[in-house]
């Protein structure tokens, strides 16, 4: 039955355009409910991204203590200035909750310094270590207190102790001719959290190892080791092998190239309940200068490596030996170390291996390459303590 007045067609007309209207709202709501979900999407994205970048620590005074230098440090060679030099320093700070590994003195150190050369085209990267023994040329410094230190000729980390990261980059350029654009100080507690958010990194030893000091208890071979384990596989020297910075210093590029096979061969980057993890881990760690202190500009530097073969990212020690006046020391081997300098300079390729130096005429002279490893090389083969 209809009310009065009101036809059947009438009544059926009313009924169509009901069902109409409620068709046209389903997309209405179907469409605000997709805007609210991506909206909230974004709004996370936005927050972890803040956060990432919120991590990264801004080292502003070394450029400040770098500019009235300028003058004197070294300008890129013409046609490489695409070409990248970082350079990389583990903090041995104890403080900021670092007690554990030792006393602090309250001076700031630093016991592994990298300089990371990437190539122009980024057909390869090399990771030169420079030990902490190395007896160098020091000029002149700031120290924190604002006093002046004098030139000297001294072991390699003095220059950080002393007057941080722009006395090091300060150190590098005279010693090496090179200009470095880039520095990142890397903690302690932000090497143990990256080694862990990757689920730990594979590393091999010929035999047991037993070292009350630096927190290590484990069997020979291959192995995975966490975050603790790890950190004090790479800083140990006297509970593993000779006891010398040399294998030390081989032992941390053989742990570094695992690290990097690790993160690629898992995609860890591009799962994203992954990937945070390991960039809240490694951003946590970082003390950049304002050129690498954004997710942004790190990001760019990540990209313009990732797409280059394993077997191209080397890692090296700069040719050295004993001191002479003292063999708790080391000193540059000669003209290997200027030849690789050069090389790197100029943005040349590096070539790794056994590597060693010979005499030649009287000369100390390569072979071609240098002492080092790929991150393509199985972790255990020539596995040294």
């Amino acid at each position: 039955m209809t009310d009065p007045g009101t036809t059947d067609a009438d009544s059926g007309a009313s009924s169509t355009a009901s069902i109409r209207t409620r068709r046209r709202r389903w997309p209405r709501w179907a469409a605000l409910g997709a805007a609210v979900l991506v909206l909230a999407s974004a709004g996370t994205s936005w927050s972890l991204y803040r956060k990432l970048d919120g991590n990264i620590r801004t080292d502003a005074g070394t450029a400040q203590a770098l500019a009235p230098y300028e003058k004197e440090r070294p300008t890129p060679v013409r046609g490489t200035q695409e070409a990248r030099n970082i350079l990389v320093l583990g903090s041995d700070n104890r403080g900021d909750g670092n007690g554990a590994y030792g006393h602090d003195e309250g001076s700031q150190r630093s016991d592994t310094a990298i300089l990371l050369h990437i190539a122009a085209d980024g057909r390869g990267a090399t990771g030169m270590s420079i030990p902490r023994d190395l007896m160098v040329d020091i000029p002149d410094c700031r120290k924190p207190d604002g006093s002046t230190t004098a030139p000297q000729f001294a072991q390699f980390n003095w220059a950080f102790q002393r007057g941080g990261a722009a006395c090091t980059i300060r150190t590098v350029e005279k010693l090496t001719g090179i200009r470095v654009d880039h520095h990142l100080v890397v903690d302690f507690n932000g090497f143990k959290k990256l080694v862990d958010a990757v689920d730990g990194v594979e590393v091999c030893l010929a035999e047991p190892v037993h070292d009350r000091e630096a927190k290590l208890d484990l069997p020979a071979g291959r192995q995975t080791l966490d975050g603790e384990d790890a950190l004090g596989y790479v800083r140990a020297r006297h509970g593993l092998g000779n006891g010398s910075d040399t294998q030390r210093i081989e032992r941390q590029q053989r742990f570094l190239g695992s690290l990097v096979k690790k993160v690629r061969s898992k995609g860890v980057l591009l799962n994203p309940t992954r990937a945070y993890p390991v960039l809240d881990a490694a951003t946590s760690s970082l003390t950049a200068d304002s050129g690498l202190d954004s997710l942004s500009e790190l990001y760019e530097l990540v990209r313009s490596v990732r797409d280059i073969p394993e077997d191209h990212i080397r890692f090296l020690t700069v040719p050295r030996q004993s001191y002479k006046l003292d063999i708790n020391r080391d000193e540059l081997v000669q003209p290997a170390a200027d030849e690789l300098f050069t090389k790197l300079r100029e943005d040349s390729p590096v070539a790794v291996g056994e590597g060693g130096t010979g005499k030649k005429d009287g000369k100390e002279k390569t072979d071609g390459s240098y002492r080092g490893t790929t991150a393509d090389l199985d972790i255990c083969a020539n596995t040294a303590r």
